[in-house]
């Protein structure tokens, strides 16, 4: 009976999909000129009564609006009033590799195995996701798509949120691999009363990761025309780890794993590391920092972990990263993470309030997180030279009252911000004769 269901409720959501299925958009064949409105550049700084000019899908004029030629621009849009921002981008994220959680074909985010890094999520990525609309009319624009579990879950890489095929979106085909590091300690429930316990597993974990990365650095440094090994397609897609070319994204919280992940790091020889999750990375941010690991922090609408801490700790996570120079970025890996995204740019809204000033929590959805991902050189900025991917909200991006996108562009091209829960919105208006307007989020 739960297979009949699941397959009704599947073929009920497909069919959906098919109807609202909204279309890519058009290369940008005209040059356009936003004028007015403050930008917020993503590299700390602001412009007031700014000038963003793009064509061809690049940034070629950031300036103020006075000084801009306008002739040299098809189309302008009046921006007066109005807030600029840089894409955001969402990381670790299974966006368009999960729709339905309850059903089992819409799940395509693991994989066979433990030790997989040469599994690719990003060929899994389902353009045509209902979700994917959702979040985009929030400002998040890009992601970097993340395999889950096993030991090694496999290799991340990024896109846009706009593209016929996985192929049209990329953007980094493999930007890092992603290692789940054992946890040394965990809960206890005996008789209602929680305890905390050491991992009796935790050591012959972290032995089995040691000796998988030596064998694969071994194999990466090996002279190719005196080895007489064969191929191995899990260590060929480890070997960007040892020449800086892929970054190797730990997923730890406490402060033990943390520390031990950047030692391993040291003693293997990665010349990239970023930890994602990091709650206790604010305890040993003096060793993230001498070592130069980032860190995306979890999701900071959640609760304390452990009873001893702060109610309001992992609302000041990004300040106290900030204060002691770690590079982070923000990410929702929680619950319904794919619905979640969209909440992204108020996470950093909340950071903002605990501490963050306003430039530092936009950069900590932008230029931060694209150094972090090394996508740095085309994206995470308004700049010359870089993609016009950016969007223009009547209000504060960052504050859920507020954030209300007019327009946005992937790459120069102009998104479609309607959605499926918009579509239902002026629907049921209709149906009890509502006049419509405009959505709410």
């Amino acid at each position: 009976m739960k297979k009949i269901i699941s397959i009704v409720i599947l073929g009920l959501f497909f069919t959906l999909g098919l109807i609202a299925q909204q279309t890519p958009a058009p290369e940008q064949s005209r040059s356009i000129l936003i004028l007015g409105g403050t930008a917020h550049l993503g590299t700390g700084d602001v412009i007031v009564d700014a000038a963003i000019g793009f064509r061809a899908g690049k940034i070629d004029y950031v300036g103020r609006a006075f000084q801009v030629d306008k002739s040299k621009y098809d189309d302008i849009i009046d921006a007066s009033g109005k807030e600029i921002y840089p894409g955001f981008i969402v990381t670790n994220s299974t966006i368009g590799l999960q729709e339905i959680g309850a059903v089992r074909a819409s799940r395509d985010q693991y994989e066979v195995g433990t030790f997989r890094p040469n599994v690719r999520s990003l060929i899994a990525f389902n353009t045509d996701s209902e979700i994917t609309p959702t979040v985009r009319t929030n400002g998040v624009l890009m992601g970097q798509i993340t395999p889950r579990g096993g030991v090694i879950s496999g290799s991340s890489g990024v896109v846009h949120f706009d593209g016929w095929n996985w192929e049209d979106a990329v953007v980094k085909m493999v930007d890092g691999v992603h290692l789940n590091w054992p946890m040394t300690h965990h809960k206890h429930n005996r008789l209602g009363k929680v305890d905390i316990r050491k991992s009796k597993t935790y050591n012959q974990s972290k032995h089995e990761i040691t000796t998988y990365f030596s064998e694969a650095k071994a194999y990466a440094t090996a002279n190719p025309e005196a080895s007489s090994r064969e191929m191995d397609v899990r260590h060929e897609g480890m070997r960007g780890l040892f020449d800086g070319s892929l970054a190797l994204y730990v997923h730890a919280d406490d402060a033990r794993a943390i520390s031990e992940a950047v030692h391993f790091k040291r003693e293997i020889g990665i010349s990239r590391m970023v930890i994602i999750g990091g709650y206790d990375s604010y305890l040993v941010a003096d060793i993230l920092r001498e070592n130069g690991v980032s860190v995306l922090l979890n999701s900071v609408h959640r609760l304390p972990r452990f009873k001893e801490d702060d109610v309001d700790l992992p609302y000041r996570l990004p300040k106290l990263l900030a204060d002691e120079g770690v590079l982070f970025g923000l990410q929702v890996d929680a619950r319904m993470t794919e619905m979640n995204t969209r909440n992204l740019p108020f996470y950093a809204g909340t950071a903002r309030k605990y501490g963050l000033t306003d430039e530092q929590a936009v950069m900590a959805l932008t230029r931060n997180v694209a150094q972090i991902l090394g996508i740095d050189a085309t994206c995470g900025s308004i700049e010359r030279g870089k993609d016009a991917t950016l969007f223009i909200s009547s209000g504060d991006a960052l504050d859920i009252m507020t954030n209300n996108l007019t327009h946005a562009f992937i790459q120069g091209k102009h998104i479609d911000l309607d959605n499926r829960q918009r579509e239902l919105y002026r629907k049921f208006q209709s149906k009890y004769g509502i006049e419509s307007k405009d959505s709410p989020k």
